[in-house]
């Protein structure tokens, strides 16, 4: 009984297994079928486009800062007691403008005795000199009333260079800072007394990476926004660093800003545009048709109504399309749409082709 038992057992158990081996082929028969590219199935529809050589640019944002054109911390050339102090904080002052005068009183006294020696030696000279002319006198003695007379006016130019010490004037025209003197203090050469900027024209001051030196070269204009300022400025590249910063790799350059209206100030933060000509024609493809990989990036093209996979190498991004350096031609018909459910010889068929 025991043993009629056992048999039955095994056969229930046999039956069990043919019959999940018949539902497991079943599945796996329905799963073949399905699979794309399996023999029978129909072409996928796509969209595509076709693969054109066009010139492109490159706008690179880069970090800046809005400098002064001249900036300049005035100081005294000569201690001295301040008798003149005309600093109107925050005020436009033309280049020349007086703006601060030291007590000279002592230089001015040398300089009108100077002046009274000057005459009688200029008299003296002429009249040796007319007393010349009929033998009178000696040349020698001409000679020397000729050079007491120099003497004296280098004399005179050396204080007056000591008079020009005691006053301050604007260098450039620009706007003056704040003031860290009064009138009537006791100055010397190490004070600070205040600073003088120019405000109009500005400079844009920013760097770029070392490869974009070539393409810079034959860009005219940036483009830059600040805090200070919701619209987008402009204004144009004047000068490039001779050299690039090792540290960095990168270039500095320079763009001039006329801040006619006076609205920027120096040291703010700005965002720059830099837009770069890309040198001759690039293969261009639609951003999503690219599918990144683990050591790179490709794309499927059609080739004979089936899809293909290709690996390219690619460059410059703008907002839409990649520059494909290797790996397409012009003519290449590239897949935008269900990239992701295309495997290589599946049939494909487009709905649309640009």
């Amino acid at each position: 009984m025991k043993k009629r038992t056992i048999i039955i057992g095994i056969l229930v158990l046999a039956f069990l297994g043919w019959i999940g081996w018949k539902v497991v082929a079943k599945m796996t028969a329905s799963a073949e079928n399905g699979k794309p590219g399996a023999s029978g199935t129909k072409a996928i529809s796509v969209l595509g486009t076709v693969v054109k050589e066009q010139d492109i640019s490159e706008n690179l944002l880069s970090s800046g800062s809005v400098l002064a054109f001249q900036n300049v911390v005035l100081k005294p050339e000569v201690s001295g007691r301040v008798v003149q102090l005309n600093i109107k904080e925050g005020a436009i002052v033309q280049q020349g403008t007086l703006l601060m005068k030291i007590f000279d009183n002592d230089l001015q006294a040398q300089l009108r005795k100077l002046e009274i020696q000057r005459e009688l030696a200029s008299k003296n000279e002429t009249r040796l000199k007319e007393l010349l002319k009929t033998n009178a006198v000696s040349s020698q003695d001409y000679d020397a009333a000729l050079n007491q007379l120099h003497t004296i006016e280098a004399d005179m130019d050396l204080v007056r260079a000591q008079i020009a010490k005691t006053e301050i004037r604007a260098p450039f025209t620009g706007k003056l800072g704040l003031r860290r003197i009064s009138q009537g203090a006791i100055v010397s050469p190490a004070d600070e007394i205040t600073t003088l900027t120019q405000v109009s024209p500005l400079i844009v001051e920013f760097s770029i990476p070392e490869r974009y030196y070539p393409a810079l070269t034959r860009t005219k204009n940036v483009k830059f926004t600040t805090e200070l300022s919701k619209d987008t400025l402009t204004a144009p590249v004047y000068a490039l660093e001779s050299q690039v910063d090792e540290a960095t790799r990168a270039l500095r350059v320079r763009a001039l800003y006329p801040n006619k209206n006076n609205a920027l100030y120096p040291g703010v933060f700005a965002k720059v545009w830099v837009n770069l000509p890309h040198s001759g024609p690039s293969l261009m493809v639609p951003t999503n048709a690219i599918i990144p990989e683990l050591k790179g990036q490709k794309v499927f093209v059609a080739r004979g109504g089936k899809a293909a996979a290709v690996k390219i190498n690619i460059g410059l991004r703008t907002d839409s399309t990649v520059q494909v350096t290797s790996g397409l031609k012009p003519g290449d018909t590239v897949i935008t749409t269900g990239i992701m459910q295309l495997r290589p010889d599946m049939p494909v068929k487009f709905t649309n082709l640009k």
